[in-house]
């Protein structure tokens, strides 16, 4: 049995947090515990499990301070099913909008792809080798069965690896194993080859018509019975043979009753949803009467049954809700938590607020993270020779023109970095190719240069959106 100590514990999650995020600790905290609940739920006797439900968060705070990247970044953490979508979405065509339902579905379907991924990668070696036998066939016009051979290397031997092979009893074995050192050594990439490929014989393609694929009938599926694949034959080069060999082969080795059930699984277990611009769709003062609100409290009538828990008929099966985390965020500057429904406020019991962004956080986004805007730059431009060097003074000079302009304008954030940065750099990223001088100082007198305008005209608009 898994025991809990195999897990990461919340301070854990909340160091690796760190390393994208800045500041934040509560909401950082939330998450951690959320996480953390999930595993302790895991490990607890069947029917006690199914008593515990997560306690999803809602994040309040304004836009670009890390809300977004927290919920992606533990599903990333977690390798759970992740989904993020935007409230205002299902507004958009009037009072029941998009099929809220839409978004367990599209879930499933990722959750899908996710387990079939991890299968095709845990087959791999197994598959190449079996690709390996299909090219030389091709090549060589002779079957040879692997029973010729001693057992195929297992699907943690890389196929590059060379495997101990038996003497050649005749010219033709002889013949075939120089083949195979050749096509190993790639000698062979470029000889053109006859395979068999599978096309659909569907005279038409299967569309969505009237929303009913978000019924959950797999539409494609059901008339792909009715009209079988066939096969063409079609010359290509060995390269691009083993890519559609290895495709081939690794469908056939999968077991999709398997992974539609582990995925499944997956999303009713793990599954994270984080729904953004949860505020828009708040009512001031709860109401929803009328206009636009009704459209509003239609969105959150359908959204409730989903988080507290009920079943969604997909493709892959039906699907219970009851233990997906759903994490709201919002602004909520013209509206407050308690806009929204009594019944979907009670579905979010942990609220956390984040903070606005200072100068200095600013400052430490652009330095601190392991993907910060600097090293993403530095990278980028090194593809060119280029060596950018970015003094501190520079840093934090662009730290500070970036809260000057959120105060200016609206307050986007850390968002402003990327346009600031993006326009100090325009010029030298224009002109990478050509630069005789690989090494360039990112200062603060050259960022004050490149963005004087900015700074001198009021209307800051004109220049960064």
């Amino acid at each position: 049995m898994e025991h809990i100590d195999d897990f990461l514990t919340p301070e854990e999650i909340v160091r690796e947090l760190d390393k994208y995020i800045i500041g934040q600790e509560d909401a950082k905290k939330s998450v951690a515990v959320a996480l953390r609940n999930r595993i302790r739920r895991r490990l607890l006797p069947q029917d006690m499990a199914e008593e515990i439900t997560p306690k999803n968060i809602i994040m309040i705070g304004p836009t670009g301070v890390g809300k977004t990247e927290i919920a992606r970044r533990i599903a990333k953490l977690t390798g759970a099913p992740f989904m993020k979508v935007e409230a205002t979405k299902f507004t958009e065509v009037g009072y029941v909008g998009r099929d809220v339902e839409s978004i367990i579905r599209d879930l499933t379907e990722l959750s899908l792809r996710m387990v079939k991924s991890e299968k095709i990668s845990a087959q791999e070696g197994k598959t190449r080798w079996v690709v390996e036998e299909r090219l030389l066939d091709l090549l060589f016009n002779k079957k040879v069965t692997p029973e010729d051979f001693d057992e195929p290397p297992s699907s943690e031997t890389s196929p590059r690896v060379d495997v101990v092979w038996p003497a050649p009893s005749s010219s033709a074995e002889r013949t075939r194993e120089k083949i195979r050192e050749k096509l190993r050594k790639g000698e062979l990439e470029d000889r053109e080859i006859e395979i068999e490929i599978e096309e659909s014989s569907m005279p038409v393609e299967v569309v969505n018509v009237g929303g009913l694929d978000n019924m959950g009938i797999d539409f494609s599926g059901l008339f792909g019975g009715i009209f079988p694949t066939r096969k063409k034959k079609k010359r290509v080069k060995v390269k691009d043979a083993r890519e559609i060999l290895f495709n081939q082969e690794a469908q056939k080795l999968l077991d999709m009753d398997d992974i539609k059930s582990e995925a499944v699984r997956r999303v009713e277990e793990s599954g994270i949803v984080f729904i953004d611009e949860i505020d828009k769709i708040a009512s001031p003062g709860g109401r929803d009467t009328h206009g636009p609100d009704v459209s509003r409290g239609g969105v959150q009538r359908d959204l409730l049954p989903i988080v507290e828990g009920s079943t969604v008929v997909t493709k892959h099966g039906p699907v219970r809700t009851n233990h997906i985390l759903f994490i709201a965020a919002g602004a909520f500057s013209h509206t407050k938590p308690s806009d929204l429904l009594p019944e979907l406020q009670g579905r979010f019991p942990i609220r956390v607020e984040l903070s606005a962004l200072s100068e200095e956080d600013l400052y430490r986004i652009v330095v601190e993270p392991y993907n910060s805007l600097v090293k993403q730059y530095t990278a980028l431009l090194s593809t060119e020779g280029l060596e950018l060097q970015f003094t501190d003074e520079g840093l934090r000079e662009i730290a500070h023109i970036s809260s000057i302009l959120n105060q200016k304008m609206e307050n986007i954030g850390a968002r402003r970095l990327h346009t600031v940065v993006e326009r100090v750099l325009q010029d030298i990223s224009f002109r990478a190719p050509n630069l005789k001088e690989k090494e360039v100082v990112i200062d603060q007198a050259y960022i004050q240069d490149r963005l004087k305008n900015v700074l001198q005209d009021e209307d800051v608009t004109r220049y960064i959106l």
